[in-house]
């Protein structure tokens, strides 16, 4: 395989919620917990069963149905309770060579900012623009469900935000349609 035909994404986003660092960093990272409130996993947990959020300890995540349903084998890394944890998959994840997740967790007035990365290599250039459109999506909902297990009202602001946000777009784009149209 040419080096050129591998492809990196990397999506960072942040949001504050309202909520202490450490409630956050167990939500995020302790597998039994996110699978409960994450709409994007239908399944995650230490490989062999029981196990307990360590470096180098292995996890199984099974993605939802709309990301594929890729299951894959991650291993947890660069973990700082309650500041900072992630994992790296193991072997390819469907079309990606590689898929890290990154959670940073700093403390400030009102609550947590939260910032989640996500950064995957893509083995071909042509799939690039889908599946990184796919990740942004899972950061997004990802990070929009976590404010709403600890805070509805604060979740339901970044909500409307986004579809403002998306409604901005798409004006913007039918206009630039439209100037292309009287050329």
């Amino acid at each position: 395989m040419t080096p050129d035909m591998s492809e990196d994404i990397q999506i960072r986003q942040s949001i504050v919620v309202r909520s202490r660092p450490d409630v956050l960093y167990r939500l995020a990272l302790e597998p039994k917990r996110r699978v409960r409130w994450d709409p994007n996993l239908v399944r995650a947990e230490y490989e062999g069963g029981e196990g307990r959020l360590a470096n180098n300890v292995l996890v199984r995540f099974k993605f939802a149905r709309r990301l594929l349903g890729l299951s894959f084998t991650a291993k947890y890394g660069q973990l700082q309770a309650p500041m900072r944890g992630g994992w790296e998959s193991v072997r390819n994840v469907g079309p990606l060579e590689k898929l890290t997740q990154g959670w940073t967790f700093k403390a400030m007035p009102g609550g947590t900012e939260v910032t989640m990365t996500l950064n995957g290599r893509v083995r071909y250039r042509w799939i690039k623009t889908p599946v990184e459109r796919m990740l942004h999506n899972l950061v997004v909902t990802t990070l929009i469900e976590l404010q709403r297990q600890v805070d509805a009202q604060g979740a339901q602001l970044m909500e409307d935000m986004g579809r403002e946000m998306q409604r901005k777009q798409k004006e913007e784009q039918k206009a630039a349609k439209a100037a292309r149209r009287k050329r």
